[in-house]
């Protein structure tokens, strides 16, 4: 499968995400880096360049994920827990973000996705902290 994803594609994308990461809700626009388009399920796991399979994503949420889909959580370490996928999932059914910009999991697959993802880093908290008193979020 390419890796090629127009540009077209690319806007449809972001403007779908109301140009907001998909997974730990920064906006783009506050960013230093520009936001990614990626692989909801990577190419190496099977995954396509259909819009069906993309996510808008900021560059800290994409470079943590790189290529995995899933995580071990807890102590059992047999407990094998897929990422959030935004377009199949509602993000309000597997997180909850606190007025400190701390988002917090209800589900496993939150939990899952928070771990790898790493959302909760210091500086990502502040900006959504300002983001939700602005009522940005």
């Amino acid at each position: 499968m390419s890796r090629y994803i127009s540009n077209s594609i690319r806007t449809f994308v972001a403007k779908n995400a109301q140009f907001h990461c998909e997974y730990c809700l920064l906006l783009e626009r506050y960013a230093i880096l520009p936001f990614h388009i990626e692989h909801i399920i990577s190419l190496k796991h099977g995954g396509t360049s259909d819009i069906e399979n993309l996510a808008f994503s900021c560059p800290e949420c994409n470079n943590h994920k790189g290529s995995d889909i899933a995580t071990f959580i807890g102590i059992d370490s047999s407990n094998l827990v897929r990422f959030f996928n935004p377009r199949k999932d509602k993000w309000v059914d597997h997180f909850e973000i606190e007025s400190t910009g701390v988002i917090n999991a209800k589900t496993s697959i939150g939990k899952a996705t928070i771990k790898i993802l790493n959302v909760n880093q210091a500086t990502s908290v502040e900006i959504r902290k300002i983001l939700l008193k602005k009522n940005l979020l």
